[in-house]
Formats: C-alpha cells, sequence, structure tokens
C-alpha cells in the first residue's frame, strides 16, 4: 500500500507536536515555523499553522452516532486499536467513545472518534478480519 499524505490546519504548533508526537507517538520529520511533518503509522500528515480554518463541522448519522464529516484516521489491527484506546482513556475527550460499530454485519469494526487540540477529528477503527474493509 501506498502512503497517504494529508495537510491539515491547527491553532498551535506546539500543541500538534505533543499531540501528534508524545501522545500519538508519531515521530516528527521536516518542520519550519509554519509546519510539521508526521509520520502517521507510515503515512505523512502535516500540522500547518492555520488557526482561522480550524474548528469543527458538520456531523452525519452513522450507526446512531454524530460522526464528523470531516475526519481522517487510521484503520488498525484489533490489538494496535485495543491498546490505543486504553492510552488515550483520560487523555483525550471522544466524539464517540470506543465501541464495536455493526455489529454481526459485514462491516464489523471497532471505532472511536476524537480530536486534536485545534478541533481536527480522528477516527481510529479496526476490524478483526482485515478482508473486511470494504465488505458491502
Amino acid at each position: 500500500m501506498h502512503p497517504f499524505h494529508l495537510a491539515f490546519p491547527v491553532h498551535d504548533l506546539a500543541a500538534a507536536r505533543s499531540f501528534y508526537g508524545e501522545l500519538l507517538g508519531c515521530p516528527e520529520g521536516r518542520s519550519s515555523a509554519e509546519w510539521i511533518d508526521f509520520d502517521f503509522y507510515g503515512h505523512q500528515i502535516v500540522a500547518h499553522l492555520a488557526p482561522e480554518l480550524c474548528g469543527g463541522g458538520q456531523t452525519n448519522k452513522v450507526d446512531g452516532k454524530g460522526v464528523p464529516v470531516r475526519h481522517f484516521g487510521l484503520v488498525l489491527d484489533m490489538e494496535s486499536w485495543q491498546a490505543l484506546s486504553q492510552r488515550l482513556e483520560g487523555k483525550v475527550d471522544f466524539l464517540i467513545e470506543p465501541y464495536i460499530r455493526f455489529k454481526g454485519e459485514p462491516g464489523e469494526q471497532a471505532t472511536m472518534f476524537f480530536t486534536d487540540p485545534s478541533g481536527n477529528a480522528i477516527e481510529i477503527k479496526a476490524f478483526a478480519d482485515m478482508s473486511r474493509l470494504f465488505a458491502k
């Protein structure tokens, strides 16, 4: 799989560095006074200083919960997802607490949603069987 690249706005680079680098454990790459590259589990994400673009947004109902329309995230194996959800407990305000979504359906998955300090929504999900990622 090829790594993806995602650039997103943050209100404070020090807060982004603490959140992505320290809390999520993403190694830092290149940086400047206006942006920071992070290795997001093998993918390149770039926090750009742009406070005027930060903030929440619209949600849509998915499995009865308000999922932020604008979000990004990862698909992990179940063991890594469980370890990360435990590590984040009490350290982030979950928009959607860790739980199993679509139970008993082809798309059954573990999921959790939270925001970074700039209000960017992040979803981390996992499948017991990764071959079910695109199951209908």
